[in-house]
């Protein structure tokens, strides 16, 4: 095991990548420009008052994308339609307070999740004969990390001479129940191919689990546009499996074929033809990355496809997670509680996420991936939504 001095210090070179974790998806962005500006400012803060800033990341075909270090969080995304008209596509807020959740319940729009993105039952697991016990944010399981997971802390940016952002987090021991001190960093790249790339990267000084994710909530037709638009978004994935859960959304351990069953959305389905056949309101399930043979850069299959007829915009995603969430933002308020940008208030079924990662409640499940983060080993995942015009 690394001493700690050691594990700082390679810490601090991944931070500028002059050490790289591992190997990286090679884009040309040389195009894409990047400014920054005050978003906000933390009062009162564990390290006194401390400055939010906001970054744009713009490309060749005026695509753009705006991240926050609060949370790491992607805020907004500028995406054209089929005649160049440009349209926010993201849930979000207008201001930090939002974010913060001192308006009202923030439902993670845009950030960054983790240690461990999504539930583990009862806020407790086993590793190496140790029980840890975990915030129980869910009921009586535990959420995205917990109480104050990675979509509310404060990350330290860094812009690289290619246009992507990295933000970096360093998570002490035993922070939110979870054991290691864990080095974590998110970068964002805008490229003139219209993806937008997140990789994730982290180290550990000690055994602990690992699942980090982003929880953007994307309306295609714009996201003001509610409800209706989404039911008429047209959704393929490639997954031939999905894990079963319970009442309190907890994966059974079952990894179940989709064949003959609502989530048999393996050929392109009118989202609003099939959302109501779901019990509790609406998808809230992982699927199993089966992926497709069409491959971005080589390294990143194809698992998700997401189209919006009226508008013709175009999402696909493509990772090497194992797993994604289907969510239909089905805990979003059924009245107009929620204030989002410019006014807008958001509703039940007003964005879907999809969240690409490992299986939920891996740490307690042995036939799932393991989530394990072990010294010496680096965990890295890649995830790039594609943008065009159908």
């Amino acid at each position: 095991m690394i001493s700690f001095l050691v594990y700082l210090v390679l810490s601090s070179l991944y931070a500028v990548n002059k050490l790289p974790f591992a190997g990286t998806v090679k884009t040309s962005t040389s195009q894409t420009q990047v400014t920054q500006e005050q978003f906000g400012v933390i009062r009162q803060s564990s390290k006194g008052n401390e400055t939010v800033t906001k970054f744009t990341l713009t490309n060749r075909h005026g695509v753009k994308a705006q991240f926050i270090t609060f949370g790491a969080t992607l805020t907004n995304l500028f995406i054209p339609d089929r005649n160049g008209t440009f349209q926010d596509v993201l849930l979000g807020f207008d201001d930090l307070d939002g974010f913060m959740g001192l308006k009202g319940r923030n439902p993670y729009f845009g950030s960054t999740v983790g240690r461990v993105a999504n539930r583990i039952a009862k806020g407790r697991f086993r590793l190496d004969g140790v029980e840890y016990r975990l915030a129980t944010n869910n009921g009586d399981n535990h959420l995205h990390g917990g109480n104050v997971g990675f979509d509310k802390v404060h990350w330290q940016p860094y812009v690289h001479d290619d246009g992507s952002v990295t933000f970096t987090y360093s998570s002490p021991h035993m922070e939110e129940g979870y054991p290691g001190h864990l080095y974590a960093q998110v970068t964002y790249t805008l490229t003139d191919s219209d993806e937008l790339i997140i990789d994730f990267k982290a180290s550990t000084d000690r055994p602990t689990p690992v699942n980090l994710a982003n929880h953007a909530y994307f309306n295609l037709a714009g996201h003001d546009a509610g409800r209706q638009q989404l039911y008429d978004h047209r959704i393929q994935l490639y997954a031939n499996h999905y894990t079963p859960v319970d009442v309190a959304k907890i994966p059974t351990g079952e990894i179940a074929t989709v064949n003959g069953t609502a989530f048999d959305l393996r050929n392109e389905t009118r989202l609003g033809d099939v959302i109501q056949l779901i019990p509790d309101g609406g998808y809230d399930h992982n699927f199993v990355a089966s992926g497709s043979s069409f491959k971005l850069y080589k390294t990143l299959p194809l698992v998700v496809q997401l189209w919006h007829p009226k508008s013709g915009r175009r999402m696909q995603v493509f990772s090497n997670q194992p797993g994604f969430q289907l969510y239909t933002g089905n805990f979003l308020p059924t009245d107009d509680s929620l204030l989002g940008k410019n006014g807008a208030f958001y509703s039940m079924h007003g964005g879907l996420c999809i969240e690409t990662q490992n299986f939920p409640n891996a740490i307690n499940q042995p036939n799932f991936p393991d989530s394990v983060l072990r010294p010496g080993t680096v965990y890295h995942r890649t995830t790039a939504f594609k943008f065009s015009n159908k």
